[in-house]
């Protein structure tokens, strides 16, 4: 069965849309506007979202060439978000180690958290390294994207490509600072595959400066390579009732092997990130911008 690929994009005239991907083409969907949208629509008929997609095709179809490219007045959007309050998808990250020997394997998978949806990018966005950071490094992963539905049960939309963006140095210098390391900007997608299975997944990352590529690497992720398989990253991570609300998105990196950082390279302002994954589509390019010196606004008392 061939898989389901989706897209969220935007256009300065015509808003943000939902294609279904097919090779060079995306098809636009005609009822909603968002994949949250059409998710939910699936909870709640208990139709599968697969048949609802199927049957809500627009007519119109665009050039998925061109707008992956970037050269169109399209733009892409986090392959799934909450549409209405970015502070309702929490992103996370699950440290859920390659090639470990069974005998380090912790009780359950350690995971961290990433920040909201203010902090996810997409295919063709900038990651920034802050001006009180050390580094800025990229982790090659697959998320899990979920919504929480009304009576509390976390539903699967799908698996999407990621770069789980975080201060390598700062963790390395401290380990304390792992939980600061971690709230960075982070990118997803360009594709959300609804019918992948996290077992043996493999591509490559690689990162390019003015034009070269000076760094790459094949990466491997999924059951047959981590500690965790999918079923327990997931019971850890809704296991708590803060993370069971109806109607949150939660985006879950499900951990990585390799990092450019930990060969020797130092990302610098306008490198570029190139993670692809076979299976998943498209590959997932951002630009690496170092913020400006800034100052950090402090309380003040009421």
């Amino acid at each position: 069965m061939a898989s389901t690929r989706l897209v969220q994009i935007v256009h300065p005239e015509h808003g943000r849309r939902v294609g279904l991907v097919d090779e060079h083409h995306l098809h636009l969907l005609s009822t909603y506007r968002s994949v949250y949208a059409f998710a939910t629509a699936a909870i709640e008929t208990g139709v599968k979202l697969r048949e609802l997609l199927s049957t809500d095709l627009s007519g119109i179809v665009l050039d998925y060439d061109e707008i992956h490219a970037l050269r169109s007045g399209w733009t892409f959007l986090p392959s799934l978000d909450h549409p209405r309050d970015p502070a309702r998808s929490i992103v996370s990250g699950c440290a859920n180690m390659h090639g470990t020997p069974p005998v380090d394997r912790p009780n359950s998978p350690p995971w961290f958290y990433k920040g909201n949806g203010a902090h996810l990018r997409s295919h063709g966005e900038a990651l920034t390294i802050p001006a009180f950071g050390l580094s800025g490094a990229e982790e090659a992963e697959l998320v899990g994207a979920y919504i929480i539905g009304p009576d509390g049960t976390p539903h699967r939309v799908g698996l999407t490509p990621g770069n789980e963006f975080a201060d390598a140095a700062l963790a390395a210098a401290d380990p304390r600072m792992l939980s600061h390391a971690k709230i960075r900007t982070c990118a997803i997608g360009p594709e959300l595959v609804l019918d992948a299975a996290f077992d043996d997944a493999r591509g490559s990352v690689r990162v390019e400066r003015k034009g070269s590529q000076i760094w790459s690497r094949d990466v491997a992720t999924g059951g047959s390579h981590t500690l965790f398989s999918l079923a327990e990253v997931e019971r850890n991570l809704f296991q708590y009732d803060a993370h069971r609300i109806p109607g949150d998105v939660h985006l879950h990196y499900l951990g990585g092997s390799v990092s450019s950082f930990g060969d020797g390279v130092r990302l610098e302002h306008g490198d570029q990130v190139v993670i692809e994954w076979q299976g998943y589509g498209r590959a997932l390019r951002n630009l690496i911008e170092r913020e400006a010196s800034a100052e950090t606004p402090a309380a003040q008392a009421l």
